[in-house]
């Protein structure tokens, strides 16, 4: 008896799909980094067991660690999004990601996606440094960046964010539509 796959429902073309409110995603967002914590604790002990190594190389640099961790990142949205189109976040506030098609976006574009996501953290550092802000201030700077970010999607018609507009995905709303 061949094994069962799980099925994942695809609206079908004729329906237009939702798109979640922003405040679902900002709880979503909120809730993928509360289960973060686990998976960057874990990262960071397998990095703190290879350290010594890298220090004998000669690589054992904060931008190493950073780049690691950027890259454990990738991978845990990456993987969750091509595979499902859904993190367990997102699972749970009932949102998905998907391509134009209406399927999970695959590695290239799950990973684009991924990296477009950043764009607002440059400026928003630029504006921290240019302004001299340290600590808490320049944490400030950052979140009034990330609000600047998400607040663009009450500029597009369908309200995705531009990281999904530029990768050729969006974010729909899996609940059940109220008559």
């Amino acid at each position: 008896m061949p094994a069962a796959t799980p099925t994942v429902s695809h609206p079908s073309p004729a329906a237009t799909p939702r798109t979640p409110p922003v405040r679902r995603r900002l709880f979503c967002m909120l809730y993928d980094g509360v289960l973060l914590f686990g998976v960057l604790m874990a990262a960071s002990a397998l990095y703190v067991a290879v350290q010594p190594a890298l220090h004998r190389i000669g690589i054992d640099h904060p931008y190493v660690r950073q780049a690691w961790v950027f890259a454990v990142l990738a991978f845990y949205f990456s993987w969750f999004w091509q595979r499902s189109g859904q993190t367990l976040a997102m699972q749970t506030w009932r949102i998905r990601v998907e391509n134009a098609s209406g399927l999970p976006p695959r590695w290239p574009q799950a990973l684009l996606r991924f990296v477009l996501a950043w764009l607002w953290l440059p400026p928003a550092a630029a504006v921290g440094h240019a302004l001299g802000l340290t600590k808490g201030p320049f944490v400030g700077a950052l979140a009034v960046g990330l609000l600047i970010w998400l607040s663009l999607a009450w500029l597009d018609p369908r309200r995705q964010l531009l990281h999904d507009r530029l990768a050729g995905t969006r974010l729909i709303d899996l609940r059940p539509q109220q008559p």
